[in-house]
């Protein structure tokens, strides 16, 4: 691809083709505040011409569009001419997007190709009938309103940022592409290590069923190939499983560690009559997570979790990382400072974040935008994507817990209301039942429910007082926090794993009378560093928590509690963070 092209990498590294051709760039754009587009016929090719020009991926809102325009315009549209590849020839086309905010409709030449509702997640259209070889015309309607039964994470929904939520991010925001397949292609794999067994069971989803398929594996470690299998494929959803069997491995197998991030790379072919018709590349880490009595286990070994608070905000792009470095920069300095994860805020990110996190060794906790209104609209549209999420997500080693709910955004009467305890309840279960390998901490910081955590949020200021609030064990049947109980009614502390799953939020002082952290701002970096090391260590000290989780990476606008400030500045020396974490 073209370095001209914002974004040119391609966007799912754990589900690649070679044939591809990436639509980012250039659109023409137009606002519909009075909502006549689809009378008026805008998404007929050629008849309306649009008066603005946006650059894809960024949204309208954020300087890297172009636009930079911070009002509310709940409607807006989109357009623009492509030709199809020669190498797409005798083929079918799908157009994908990587995630648009929030209702997208899609017509190609005139043609509806289709709907979709959610802001965080991927979606594609079959276009193969409506395309021609040359001057095709993409027109995109999206509708992102100010509602509160939408997940929307930090996106506030007014138009004035207020305390910890920040401006939307509205339309197209991640990766436009299209892809070439055969008549029957490969829609998901997925890939479920055992490393008890030594073994990866496997999941083909097809598009549709046919006659005379076989399916090629050929699993890599480090270029030498490992393993080879060759099956006839009898149904759409097809499952098979792996031995690993390495000539080099005296006594194990190559885990995936945070220290040691080992992938193993699979390509999936599948074939009809000796024809290939569709081929995907993927990946792999040998990795478990469980809990075993009070404590975390990965790769049956105690872990001891030291995350960071990543919210995933840049301030010339808003939720758009601006280039791919940019992702992995973020990483490679969270893991500099001394922590080995990321819980990544209220935001699904950007897929390229976590195969950064997999090839660079970073654990990851994979969070649900929050929606806030509670009613049955709010259940089905979380309820929706965070399968999605779950299903687009889940070959990442990376990821090893899910977050469906946080600080009981959405669900605000959890603690007596059993409806809301019962919704809560249905995502932990959905979460298991779609992904049985991961642990879930399901309304994270209090009036938790069923969980695999105890999670807390506590910004307490000083260590001291830390340590005479938590050093009896006992006041985890009894917390009261931040005006909130620990657990919902009817539920209680049950044994197990502690993780101290927010606190620090130190700010340092500032002119800006809308900047805030958490208890008073500090002066200076020694004040700073005795403060973040005497809570630090202080939940070091509290034998029975297993990690925590320090309040946050970056500054994000107002919220200026970052270590690091919005455009990625150190406001403390690295290795005095580092020595803190060690």
């Amino acid at each position: 691809m073209s370095i001209s092209i914002p974004r040119p990498e391609f966007p799912r590294p754990d589900f690649e083709r070679q044939e591809w051709l990436n639509l980012n760039g250039e659109w023409d754009f137009e606002f519909d505040d009075n909502n006549i587009g689809e009378t008026e016929g805008w998404y007929k090719a050629g008849e309306i011409d649009f008066s603005r020009k946006i650059t894809v991926p960024f949204c309208y809102q954020c300087e890297m569009s172009g636009i930079n325009d911070k009002s509310l315009h709940e409607i807006m549209w989109y357009r623009r001419t492509f030709n199809i590849p020669e190498s797409f020839k005798n083929r079918r086309v799908l157009l994908n997007f990587g995630a648009v905010d929030y209702h997208a409709r899609v017509w190609i030449n005139g043609n509806f190709a289709g709907e979709h509702k959610g802001g965080y997640v991927q979606f594609k259209f079959d276009i193969t009938n409506y395309v021609k070889e040359t001057d095709n015309v993409i027109v995109v309607r999206v509708e992102d309103r100010y509602d509160t039964v939408q997940p929307r994470g930090k996106q506030y929904w007014k138009e004035k940022p207020d305390r910890c939520w920040y401006i939307a991010t509205s339309g197209i925001w991640q990766t436009v592409w299209l892809e070439a397949v055969g008549e029957v292609n490969i829609e998901r794999i997925r890939l479920t290590p055992d490393i008890d067994k030594r073994c990866v069971t496997g999941e083909l989803h097809l598009d549709r069923e046919a006659e005379n398929l076989f399916m090629e594996v050929s699993i890599d470690y480090k270029g030498k190939n490992i393993v080879r299998m060759n099956s006839s494929i009898k149904d759409r959803i097809t499952k098979f499983a792996v031995c690993l069997k390495e000539e080099d491995s005296v006594d194990e197998i190559h885990y995936w560690t945070p220290e040691t991030p080992n992938l193993y790379d699979v390509q999936l072919t599948i074939k009809q009559n000796g024809k290939t018709l569709d081929s995907v590349k993927t990946y792999f880490g040998m990795r478990k997570i469980s809990v075993c009595g009070d404590k975390i286990l990965l790769n049956n070994k105690p872990l001891y979790q030291k995350l960071i608070l990543d919210q995933g905000y840049w301030p010339e792009s808003l939720l758009t990382p601006p280039s791919d470095e940019a992702i992995k920069f973020d990483i490679e300095m969270t893991k500099k400072m001394g922590f080995n994860g990321a819980r990544k805020h209220q935001k699904i990110e950007d897929p390229r974040y976590y195969y950064w996190a997999d090839k660079l060794g970073l654990l990851v906790w994979g969070e649900m935008p929050s929606a806030y209104n509670f009613n049955a609209e709010e259940i089905e549209n979380i309820t929706r994507e965070w399968i999605d999420f779950i299903n687009r997500d889940y070959n990442h080693p990376c990821i090893i817990t899910w977050v469906p709910l946080n600080e009981s955004w959405g669900v605000r009467n959890i603690y007596t209301d059993k409806n809301q305890q019962n919704f809560a309840l249905a995502l932990y279960y959905i979460a298991k039942a779609v992904d049985g390998t991961r642990l879930v901490s399901t309304n994270d910081g209090w009036e938790n429910v069923k969980s695999d955590f105890c999670s807390i949020h506590d910004y307490v200021a000083w260590g001291d007082e830390f340590i005479e609030k938590y050093e009896d064990k006992s006041i985890l049947y009894e917390l009261n926090n931040s005006g909130r109980m620990l657990f919902a009614q009817g539920y209680k502390y049950e044994g197990q794993p502690v993780i101290i799953t927010e606190y620090g939020g130190i700010a340092f002082e500032s002119s800006d009378r809308e900047a805030w952290g958490y208890h008073e701002a500090v002066k200076d970096v020694q004040s700073f560093l005795n403060r973040y090391s005497g809570i630090t260590d202080a939940i070091r000290k509290t034998k029975y928590i297993r990690g925590y989780c320090y309040t946050q990476l970056t500054d994000v606008m107002q919220e200026i509690n970052g270590l690091l400030t919005a455009d990625r500045k150190l406001k403390v020396p690295l290795d005095e963070i580092r020595k803190i974490n060690k």
